[in-house]
């Protein structure tokens, strides 16, 4: 069968961070006949040339190829497509992985769109990744109606022929930004470009010792050296004017004004930061035309104009008082409304713990003029929040704990300007999302994990985003837990931080149930449970019901049905099979989402003691005897032999 993709790898002593790019490889859902996996050894020194043999050995769809070392990943990602045999190449770094559906879904995607290049939706594990680019699915995408150039590491799948017909291949040696001369040039050459953001493709994983060859400081000289090609790129396949000054924006704001803001400039080291202005200097003066500037956001203009000036004191003041200044976001409600969680917060920039206010009117931050101070620099940026205020921007995004995928969700977005004396007014956004289990995950369910809601705020001269939280203790809101699109939702606060969060298929003891008594359920005369639950469902639901009991311990399985029950809760209702349950006590258990995988029932504290006669008594839980005490302390008392804290025996959230 023809070989629809080729994976190539660039392999240099990854140690065992290449074990997960291993592992996404083989759970491909693509069949093992219809793509290949060629790493490619560039000189390792550890075990890992032994160990990609022995799994080539075993899987015959993976090849490995042993070179001398050349320096960087450039030369053998080249070796790898001459290798290749696909009809796309997949460029794949080591110590990263794939979803499980990337190489089907992109293959299908790049062929029903004729595509040259396909770019997958990233997650950032420690990484940061585009947002904006993965908001949607882009069929037909160009540098000129999508933020394609925000996306320039080499994780792409491209059409092979397009790379023979183009010659397209990456700049080898021992050099910085190879990925980017070689994507962007495919950008601009490609046909066609399309944008996949309903999946998570690619998973960009920052190793636990920043060993990635990415976070490397790097010898400034020699890095804009390298920038300068990747700007070659673009001067040579655009004319002038504001196409090209905005594909060069991309390197300006990137490069050199987002290194030189804020906490990231204070954290380096004086000398190292003198020496990155000073190449910086050179290559703004060199290579940006006066139409590039005046397209970056208030703030990063001031940077820019500040590097242009050799103002560097000025641009060390500037990154404190930015430091200082970023957005809040502060819950207001949340609540279960026809089968979908309304979210409902409050957002505004601050500096430090108080709100940032602005001046009710002034002048706004020049094209391309640099402040003469601070104070001058603060009032430009406080008059475009103010004359932009109509067009802020409050996002809420979910984001797996776990793999950092993230999703927006859809948000309703209300604006207020709150007086605040002397002129000056607090500039406030009221958001209310809509949170669907069944499609909050880019049109798919929400898997099972811990999901943070995150806040993305976009004023004036800055988007940043943060957590949503923290909530007082007191009075904030307190949603029951939902049975919704076939998901066990529950909304919660983190324990150290009190910011929102959702639990989804994990929790048990923090739902409720046990604070219910045998005053919450009843038998009727037709001989059924009645038990009220502090759950919410949005309709009628099928549960089920295991009952644990009698002196050989039977279980009888029962179907159930969960209804919607005033205020937030349900009431849940099965059928007692009397018959066979006669003369014995009885434990109940439900399983809330029968559906998803093996049943996991939670307990009730709710015990039927059934006589012979049939008579039924409702009674609280039945006390643990000295033997399940015993065996509990003995649990605790191993655990801490075994260098376990007691209360790392259970599985807790944060």
């Amino acid at each position: 069968m023809p070989v629809k993709v080729s994976v190539v790898v660039p392999v240099y002593n990854p140690g065992p961070c290449i074990e997960d790019c291993i592992a996404s490889m083989l759970r491909q859902s693509l069949p093992p006949d219809e793509f290949e996996v060629i790493f490619v050894d560039d000189g390792s020194t550890d075990g890992t040339p032994a160990r990609l043999d022995a799994l080539a050995a075993e899987h015959p769809h993976i090849r490995v190829v042993h070179q001398e070392n050349s320096g960087w990943s450039g030369r053998p990602r080249n070796v790898g497509i001459a290798a290749s045999r696909g009809e796309f190449v997949m460029f794949v770094d080591n110590d990263d992985y794939l979803g499980d559906e990337a190489l089907e879904r992109m293959y299908e995607y790049g062929v029903a769109n004729k595509a040259d290049v396909i770019v997958g939706k990233m997650a950032g594990k420690g990484r940061t990744v585009p947002v904006e680019l993965f908001r949607r699915n882009r069929p037909y995408a160009t540098v000129e109606n999508a933020p394609l150039i925000d996306s320039l590491t080499p994780h792409k799948m491209v059409r092979r022929s397009f790379l023979d017909r183009t010659g397209l291949r990456f700049p080898e040696g021992r050099r910085r930004l190879e990925d980017h001369v070689f994507i962007t040039e495919a950008y601009l050459r490609a046909d066609n470009v399309s944008v996949i953001g309903d999946y998570v493709c690619y998973y960009h994983v920052r190793r636990d010792d920043a060993s990635n060859a990415g976070f490397q400081r790097f010898e400034p000289a020699g890095y804009f050296k390298n920038l300068r090609a990747a700007l070659d790129v673009v001067e040579r396949y655009t004319e002038p004017g504001p196409l090209r000054d905005g594909l060069l924006r991309r390197w300006l704001r990137v490069e050199m004004v987002e290194r030189m803001s804020g906490r990231r400039l204070l954290a380096m080291p004086d000398d190292y930061r003198r020496e990155l202005f000073r190449e910086m200097h050179g290559v703004v003066l060199e290579r940006f035309g006066p139409g590039v500037a005046p397209g970056l956001r208030p703030g990063q203009r001031i940077v820019a104009a500040l590097i242009r000036d050799d103002r560097y004191d000025d641009l060390v003041a500037y990154a404190r008082w930015e430091a200082g200044v970023g957005p809040g976001a502060d819950p207001t409600g949340v609540d279960w409304r026809d089968g979908t969680l309304r979210v409902s917060f409050t957002a505004e920039f601050r500096s430090g713990e108080q709100p940032l206010t602005f001046p009710a009117d002034g002048p706004g931050t020049p094209a391309d003029t640099a402040p003469r101070d601070l104070d001058e620099a603060a009032a430009w940026l406080g008059a475009d929040a103010v004359d932009g205020f109509e067009q802020a921007t409050a996002d809420l995004i979910l984001r797996d704990r776990a793999t950092s995928a993230s999703y927006f969700q859809p948000v309703e977005v209300t604006r207020e300007r709150v007086p605040a004396g002397d002129g000056r007014v607090r500039l406030v956004l009221r958001g209310t999302a809509t949170v669907d289990p069944g499609t909050a995950a880019g049109g798919a369910p929400l898997h099972g994990g811990l999901w943070d809601a995150y806040v993305r705020v976009g004023l004036g001269g800055w988007s940043k985003e943060c957590r949503l939280g923290p909530a007082p203790r007191q009075g904030r809101p307190t949603p029951p837990a939902g049975v919704v699109a076939g998901r066990m939702v529950l909304p919660y606060w983190t324990k150290q931080h009190h910011n929102f969060s959702l639990d989804v298929d994990r929790a048990s003891k923090a739902l409720g149930m046990g604070r219910l008594t045998p005053e919450d359920a009843a038998v009727s005369g037709s001989h059924r449970l009645s038990l009220a639950l502090p759950l919410y469902v949005p309709d009628r639901t099928g549960v089920l019901v295991r009952l644990t009991g009698g002196a050989s311990g039977t279980s009888l399985r029962e179907t159930g049905t969960l209804t919607p029950a005033d205020g937030a809760g349900s009431l849940l209702e099965v059928p007692l099979p009397l018959g066979r349950m006669r003369g014995a006590a009885w434990r109940t258990e439900v399983c809330l989402v029968p559906e998803t995988g093996a049943p996991r029932f939670l307990r009730l504290p709710v015990r039927l003691a059934v006589t012979r006669t049939g008579a039924v008594r409702v009674a609280g839980p039945q006390a643990p005897g000295p033997l399940l005490r015993l065996a509990r302390r003995a649990r605790r008392v191993i655990g801490v032999a075994l260098g376990r804290k007691p209360w790392q025996n259970v599985t807790r959230r944060t």
